[in-house]
């Protein structure tokens, strides 16, 4: 009977995980969702201006209390084909520019994770969920 259980990540099983693939000459590559997400949410956290990422519902930040590993806090990846979609929510320390911040946010996610991927970043939508004073 153990040699039918499917294998699990997160309590997820595998098939479950949603990934972006690409191939190369050394064959098949795929990078899950929230590797994704980790590398944007890191790439947020050392822009200028952005304070945190946060959760966009409630309901997210009890799932992310429960969850051993919170990486990708405050981020959602969205992968269509070869494409991939991120949404993050922040929040931005007072006194800096929205647009500015926003925009070099947009940028740095984008560079950082077609670097990690080696895919093109399609969209990366900011969300300003609040100001820290």
């Amino acid at each position: 009977m153990a040699g039918s259980q499917k294998p699990l990540f997160l309590g997820c099983p595998l098939e479950n995980i949603m990934s972006v693939s690409t191939s190369n000459a050394y064959g098949k590559i795929s990078i899950s969702e929230l590797a994704i997400a980790k590398v944007a949410s890191q790439a947020a956290m050392e822009s200028y201006g952005i304070v945190d990422t946060v959760a966009r519902r409630f309901t997210d930040t009890l799932a992310e209390l429960l969850k051993k590993d919170a990486g990708g806090k405050g981020v959602k990846v969205t992968t269509q084909g070869n494409r991939i979609f991120i949404d993050v929510y922040v929040l931005i320390k007072y006194g800096v520019s929205i647009e500015a911040v926003a925009e070099s946010l947009k940028e740095a996610i984008k560079y950082k994770v077609e670097k990690f991927t080696g895919m093109i970043v399609d969209t990366v939508n900011v969300n300003v969920m609040g100001l820290k004073l």
